[in-house]
């Protein structure tokens, strides 16, 4: 069974604002650093994308691959992997809980797992990279108001 990494980041901005950014994929590639390109290919009737392709290159973990987004409410947000030429699963998610005032703590989880052979700690270590890195652009990007 594939073991989550999760982390967890206090960004300083409601958490409508923090959901704002996270749904904006056409911008990912502005903050992210790993995703280069974002096409949203289906929405549900909310207009809220369901079916996104991104092309990622995080070091180790290089692919182009196609995503299924789940809403849930207005604070949390999941996916699973359609489609990709290197990973057999990526499962994550953002949660979103109100810290009070215009504070939000945000969840980042995040389940990867490559078909190529490659060690569980380096695998952990591409996903905790992963992670901290959209965690820090994410807090970046709401709190600078872009």
């Amino acid at each position: 069974m594939a073991e989550h990494t999760s982390s967890s980041i206090t960004i300083e901005a409601a958490p409508a604002d923090v959901m704002g950014v996270i749904a904006d994929f056409a911008r990912y590639p502005e903050w992210t650093g790993e995703v280069k390109e974002a096409e949203v290919l289906e929405t549900d009737g909310s207009g809220r994308a369901e079916k996104v392709r991104l092309l990622l290159d995080a070091g180790a973990i290089k692919d182009d691959h196609t995503l299924a987004y789940t809403w849930t409410g207005a604070d949390e947000v999941s996916w699973t992997l359609v489609k990709s030429q290197m990973l057999r699963s990526l499962d994550g998610s953002y949660r979103l809980a109100a810290l009070g005032g215009d504070r939000t703590e945000v969840t980042y989880q995040l389940t990867v797992d490559v078909k190529i052979p490659m060690l569980g700690m380096i695998k952990r270590k591409a996903e905790k990279v992963i992670i901290d890195r959209a965690l820090a652009g994410l807090k970046k990007r709401v709190e600078s108001g872009s």
